[in-house]
């Protein structure tokens, strides 16, 4: 009596088989969409990797902030020249402090882009597979984690002066919300800025035009009520005063409008990348 055919083996049981079957098909590519939140996390921890190395700059940067508050809010505490709706000058001072020494890291981030390029490093990160809207993502959330820390110095500095701040969590969320924000635009502006004078020295120029302008037509060190015509309408068009607008209301509890304040910020985030990552290709050339 004849033995039954044994049972043909799968192609899965077969070594061989499967892994002729890889080589012939590869394995299919995860969609870009959704490397897009890992190379932007990528980018960041770079960036962020250069403060372990040399952290001179969050304390050389926290002297001017704490001039600011130590000598003109103090000093105009006591003048009580500018109405500030019943709080110490002092305090209304604090988020705008806080907005300004964020700006300041923020907008000279382009410098480093055009040394990057100088050093030969932006020509092998365009030839990588990663978008150039995460290259300049990443930079400018890293950025945003950098003046974040700029700004609990800040508060920190504040509070010992005793600044009525809130230390709800929520709210410190969303004060961190507005910092990263605004700091994302400011950077992508001057990666903006970059992109187009190709040069540090220009860009320094640019830099130091651009800074007290947003600063002094922004709501950080007055109401907007007091400024003339001319000097509200600027206001109005600086993502400065939106995000200065946020901090008062979320550290102070002060009146504000915070769902414009943030909707304004986020929208300029996102044009600030899109700006600053059309123009990224004329760093290489």
């Amino acid at each position: 009596m004849s033995e039954a055919p044994a049972a043909p083996r799968t192609a899965s049981a077969d070594p061989t088989a499967a892994g002729t079957a890889l080589l012939l098909t590869p394995p299919r590519p995860r969609a870009g969409w959704r490397l897009l939140p890992a190379r932007v996390a990528a980018m960041c921890a770079v960036e962020l990797q250069k403060l372990r190395h040399d952290r001179t700059e969050l304390y050389t940067r926290a002297v001017q902030p704490a001039l600011w508050l130590l000598i003109f809010g103090q000093t105009f505490t006591r003048v009580r020249a500018i109405p500030t709706g019943g709080i110490p000058y002092i305090d209304y001072l604090a988020p705008g402090i806080i907005a300004q020494s964020a700006m300041f890291i923020a907008i000279f981030y382009g410098i480093q882009i055009i040394w990057e390029r100088d050093a030969g490093i932006l020509n092998k990160l365009l030839v990588t597979p990663t978008p150039r809207s995460a290259l300049i993502t990443g930079k400018a959330f890293a950025a945003g984690v950098k003046s974040l820390i700029q700004a609990v110095v800040v508060v920190l500095i504040a509070a010992l002066l005793g600044v009525a701040l809130t230390w709800n969590p929520l709210k410190l969320l969303g004060v961190a919300a507005a910092v990263v924000l605004a700091s994302a635009f400011f950077s992508c502006l001057s990666m903006t800025i970059a992109g187009i004078v190709l040069s540090r020295d220009r860009l320094m120029g640019f830099g130091q035009a651009i800074t007290m302008p947003l600063f002094f037509g922004s709501n950080a060190l007055y109401p907007v009520s007091v400024m003339p015509g001319w000097l509200q309408a600027v206001s109005k068009a600086n993502p400065l005063s939106y995000q200065v607008d946020a901090l008062r209301g979320l550290l102070l509890g002060t009146p504000a409008h915070l769902a414009t304040d943030f909707g304004v910020l986020a929208v300029a985030a996102a044009l600030g990348i899109a700006a600053a990552s059309s123009l990224l290709g004329r760093l290489a050339r």
